[in-house]
């Protein structure tokens, strides 16, 4: 029987307590998951034109949104590209949101500074598509461990201050700030170029190595990052400071096999010929660690189907279509000879495996 998930899409705006973030609780604009509804007014012609910029300035404008009360308030906000790959190739950049934090005091985005949306890349229906799936393997990952982003929907419509574009509206997500998250785990960011595979946190690598297969995702690392920004790719490192493990926290899955953008295609050297083609890239771990964490994944599969059959803006077809692909993941965990196959047999780094459990025999 499938269990009632913890995604309320129908919660009430109401129940957010405007307080300052604490220990293991996110801030207001995370405490909910109901769709939030706002306007950006702002010069968002000449903020794209910039995308391609070495330098690529915040614009001024207006985020005006409706309240729990029902009331219209209005924030300053300024506004430029962010991203890479998106904002180079699509031709609506992603945006980043800049607060003002004095202002936003008592609002749903008290403590908000610099927030990411993610928005569709193209005009289209397709591309609404692709931001609904992106967003839910956000929050599919939520139901699996805490050591994930928040994020909220935002029915955003857009008005260009200069004219330059006719208004348009679409349902956009922002994530939940680096800062925000490790503070709300009580972890710190591990500002660091790389990761050492001995300092991993094994359990919670493993954990977030097998969602990655799950939606299909090989765009990541949790040792390195791309040769001119820091580690690691597409994964936030945190770290604890008791043990002095690294925690890797996945995020952008854009090009991921369960979201398949049309310009979405696998690293040249992977044996794989499209994203949908689920490949493992997990480390090798020592025994049953991989084990325990799959059994969690099994525990949690009702509810990240029940999030996409009851997700209401998801197109039938789509909502088909991506519980096939999960599904599919699932069969792979009840089959030894496949769970063998696909992953145990195909983990990465087994040498550097080797040396640890020598190293701490030694040691011992």
């Amino acid at each position: 029987m499938i269990r009632k998930t913890r995604i309320g899409f129908v919660a009430l705006l109401a129940g957010i307590a405007m307080q300052p973030c604490i220990a293991g609780e996110p801030l207001p604009l995370f405490q909910d998951d109901e769709v939030v509804r706002a306007v950006l007014t702002a010069p968002i012609a000449q903020v794209y034109s910039q995308k391609n910029n070495a330098t690529r300035i915040y614009l001024p404008g207006q985020f005006s949104y409706v309240d729990e009360a029902g009331n219209n308030q209005k924030l300053d906000v300024s506004i430029r590209t962010r991203g890479n790959f998106r904002r180079e190739h699509c031709d609506r950049a992603p945006l980043r949101l800049n607060f003002k934090k004095k202002q936003v005091v008592g609002t749903l985005f008290d403590g908000q500074d610099k927030l990411k949306l993610v928005a569709p890349c193209f005009r289209g229906s397709e591309y609404q598509r692709l931001i609904i799936l992106e967003y839910l393997a956000y929050k599919s990952l939520e139901i699996l461990t805490d050591y994930s982003f928040k994020t909220r929907l935002i029915r955003l419509g857009y008005v260009d201050s200069d004219e330059k574009l006719k208004p348009w509206t679409s349902l956009t997500f922002v994530i939940e700030d680096d800062s925000d998250m490790a503070s709300r785990l009580e972890l710190e960011r591990a500002r660091v170029t790389s990761v050492k595979f001995a300092d991993l946190d094994r359990e919670k690598a493993a954990l977030a190595e097998l969602f990655q297969l799950l939606i299909g995702n090989t765009d990541y690392s949790v040792l390195k990052g791309d040769e001119e920004n820091k580690c690691c790719h597409n994964s936030e490192i945190l770290i604890d400071n008791e043990s002095g493990l690294k925690i890797p926290v996945p995020y952008d899955f854009d090009m991921s096999g369960m979201v398949d953008a049309p310009y979405a295609t696998p690293a040249q050297h992977l044996p794989i010929e499209a994203v949908t083609d689920r490949y493992y890239l997990g480390l090798c771990h020592p025994p049953g660690i991989v084990e325990a964490e799959i059994v969690k994944l099994q525990g949690k599969q009702d509810e990240i189907v029940e999030l996409f059959e009851q997700f209401p803006s998801l197109p039938t077809l789509t909502r088909n279509h991506a519980l096939k692909y999960i599904n599919e993941f699932y069969r792979i965990l009840e089959s030894e000879k496949q769970t063998r196959s696909k992953i145990y047999d195909q983990c990465r780094g087994q040498h550097l495996l080797d040396k640890m459990t020598k190293a701490a025999k030694d040691s011992a």
